[in-house]
């Protein structure tokens, strides 16, 4: 497997699903003569024409409609849409009509189209470019949403998106644009709507998803030292949500911690939460806690920023909380003592 980072993956995966089926085209701001805001579509002007990879104004509803036109025809576009801040000028299409117009017609017609989209924190974007908006999209019976978290499901994710016959949000991070790791060469899919145990433990599951990930590990290798067993769950799809496989992986720790780049109030932590109430609450030792972001428009100072977006740091006190809450010290102690 090539070790390649997470834009060049998504870059891969245009080009080759361009390549394997000609009704597939992209739509964005600035994604041709300028190969995008982030380099993804670099080149692809060049080798498909405009006709396949086609700039538009400065118009997310105007583009994202045409989007949805197009679909319904039957071609598969996907749509660039600059940041996820800027989604929301486009929503009513994406909400009122990709989402329902399956439902709306009884079946007869599909929207297989795309929504490809950064956002987060970190950047020193400021408040109104810095959002996590998932739980917007999340929330939308008729639409699927995806937040791949490595390189090898970015290309599996973004690949099996453009095949679905649904609309597809695909939410990228800005943090993880030049993040590395190993991509399977070739024909590579991952199935929307489940979840990866992408480190197994004991003591303690952590969910997370996109950047949250990342975080996740590097807690789970910090508490490592220590003797904690963390398992990390990776939920890689927000809607369809694997529910089957959060639950079970705390069914076997018996706790569990939430990590969202989001804020905390209404967010994908509290469907986690509730999920797992629902799911492995009789095999709970400690109440599921959730690590997320400070209840404020992000501040644009870098040291405000950082004060606000969580981190491993964070989740590392949280994991021991839950831990002391259970009496996981005390008996770890009787044990050793033993």
């Amino acid at each position: 497997m090539a070790v390649v980072t997470y834009r060049q993956a998504l870059h891969d995966t245009l080009r080759a699903e361009l390549l394997r089926d000609e009704n597939v085209l992209l739509i964005g701001e600035e994604i041709g003569i300028f190969e995008g805001s982030y380099k993804i579509t670099a080149g692809l002007l060049d080798e498909f024409g405009p006709r396949r990879v086609r700039d538009t104004p400065i118009s997310e509803e105007g583009f994202a409609g045409a989007a949805v036109g197009a679909a319904m025809l039957g071609l598969r576009p996907v749509v660039e849409i600059m940041t996820v801040n800027f989604s929301l000028l486009a929503i009513d299409q994406i909400v009122n009509h990709a989402a329902k117009i399956f439902a709306m017609s009884g079946g007869q017609i599909t929207v297989p189209m795309v929504i490809r989209t950064p956002g987060g924190g970190g950047q020193q974007l400021a408040a109104t470019h810095s959002q996590n908006l998932e739980v917007y999209y999340a929330h939308v019976p008729g639409l699927k949403v995806v937040a791949p978290a490595t390189p090898a499901d970015a290309k599996g994710l973004m690949a099996a998106a453009i095949r679905d016959d649904d609309p597809v949000l695909v939410l990228e991070n800005l943090a993880l644009y030049n993040t590395k790791g190993e991509v399977p060469d070739g024909e590579h899919t991952v199935p929307i709507g489940t979840a990866s145990v992408i480190r197994p433990g004991s003591d303690v599951t952590v969910v997370a998803y996109s950047r949250g990930t990342g975080v996740a590990l590097d807690a789970a290798r910090r508490l490592e030292a220590n003797g904690v067993s963390v398992e990390v769950v990776d939920l890689r799809s927000l809607r369809p949500l694997d529910r089957q496989t959060v639950c079970a992986s705390v069914r076997r720790t018996t706790r569990a911690v939430v990590f969202e780049d989001d804020w905390l109030s209404y967010g994908i932590g509290a469907e986690i939460a509730a999920t797992i109430a629902e799911g492995a609450f009789d095999r709970l030792d400690a109440p599921v806690r959730r690590v997320a972001a400070a209840e404020v428009p992000l501040p644009y100072a870098k040291p405000l920023e950082l004060a606000a977006l969580p981190d491993a740091t964070a989740l590392i006190r949280v994991i021991h909380e839950t831990l002391d809450a259970s009496g996981f010290t005390a008996r770890q102690a009787a044990s050793t003592a033993g």
